[in-house]
């Protein structure tokens, strides 16, 4: 047995000492962490000797749960946003109607603040490539190319962000969520018969 044969081996040991009702728990909650997500957890699924279709379907749904939950955080924690910038913008409004000559320069002032433009980070290199993604392809191509680049946790929390509507985010991230899971699923599956054999 070479050595890749052996850790296999031992890894579906410590697998198999885990009660059968509780390894599909076990996949969908690796599936719902960042940057391990439904792929690896599906790949864990099947190099642990869990069956391949019950373990893509754990991680996947393990990362949907994840991702629903951040859809709904992002899209609250945006909204609140959204409001709050209009209160400012209105009572900023209605100080420049009623101000004097010397407050009138205030409000300019307080609105670059306000904007937060000073304040900005640069953007990593996977969100860059994701907001070029969905200006060249939308909100289908952006989630089923974003997994290249970004978690879908932060892909979505992404698209939310940028306004796009909850319901679309969430059926293109289970969409490309599903595709990607089921891909790396069939390939580790391939892979193991191939080392084991």
């Amino acid at each position: 047995m070479n050595p890749i044969e052996e850790l296999i081996a031992g890894f579906q040991n410590l697998v198999g000492q885990v009660p059968e009702i509780l390894q599909p728990v076990i996949v969908a909650l690796a599936g719902a962490i960042p940057f391990i997500e439904g792929e690896g957890g599906a790949a864990i699924g099947v190099i642990g000797g869990v069956n391949p279709i019950v373990a893509a379907i754990a991680a996947a749904l393990g990362n949907f749960v994840a991702v629903v939950l951040v859809v709904l955080l992002g899209s609250r924690i945006r909204t609140a946003a959204v409001d709050r910038r209009a209160s400012r913008k209105a009572a900023v409004a209605a100080s420049v109607s009623v101000g004097s000559g010397a407050g009138a320069g205030a409000p300019s002032s307080a609105g670059t603040v306000a904007s937060g433009v000073d304040d900005e980070k640069p953007e990593s290199k996977g969100r860059t490539k994701l907001r070029r993604w969905l200006v060249r392809f939308g909100v289908p191509g952006a989630s089923l190319l974003a997994p290249l680049a970004l978690p879908t946790h932060f892909t979505a929390a992404t698209l939310v962000a940028s306004g796009i509507d909850k319901s679309r985010v969430l059926f293109w991230q289970a969409i490309a969520i599903v595709l990607w899971t089921t891909l790396v699923t069939v390939s580790a599956s391939i892979a193991l018969r191939v080392v084991t054999s």
